[in-house]
């Protein structure tokens, strides 16, 4: 370990000196040297206390009850489970929350809006076997959006897309609802 080579003692020795010294015994001069046998006493002292702290097991994060009880809620959030479809046999399950998210992400990349809430509900299932849903999203829109109608327009054949290539959910209604404006 290096410590700061910038540093002499009173005696003229570099601190550093001291340092690489530690394991191999005193010399001449830090035996009749007050300031080196100090010096040396104090690296020893911190080498020791650091090696005991590195040493200690990691205590446990005061906010570990706080993290696993926002997990159990998140887990308590994440709503109904839907129906993908999958190869035979079996099947695939993902949480109307996990769906939510990328629908949101969707809407997002049509520009000037930003989503705000979705709420994925289903409604029926399709003839392939996964489930149809509607969705209703709030969006925010940009206070200088001169074209609401084509950027709703856009809104609209994202979030399509993305609920049945990236999901792969039927999206059978689909209410968009411009509740806020931003800067």
């Amino acid at each position: 370990m290096a410590v700061n080579q910038d540093y002499a003692l009173p005696c003229g020795r570099e601190l550093e000196t001291v340092w690489d010294r530690l394991d191999v015994g005193l010399d001449e001069h830090e035996v009749d040297c007050a300031h080196c046998r100090t010096a040396r006493e104090s690296l020893t002292a911190l080498r020791s206390a650091t090696q005991e702290l590195a040493d200690e097991p990691d205590p446990t994060p005061p906010d570990l009850f706080g993290r696993i009880m926002s997990a159990v809620r998140a887990e308590v959030r994440r709503g109904q489970m839907l129906e993908l479809p999958a190869p035979e046999p079996g099947g695939v399950e993902v949480s109307e929350q996990a769906v939510a998210v990328v629908l949101r992400y969707a809407a997002d990349a049509a520009g000037n809006v930003r989503a705000r809430r979705v709420r994925v509900r289903k409604v029926g299932v399709s003839a392939d076997g996964s489930d149809e849903v509607e969705v209703e999203l709030t969006l925010a829109a940009h206070l200088g959006n001169t074209s609401g109608a084509d950027t709703l327009a856009r809104v609209r054949e994202l979030v399509s897309a993305a609920a049945a290539a990236r999901v792969g959910l039927a999206l059978v209604k689909l209410d968009l609802l411009v509740e806020d404006v931003y800067e």
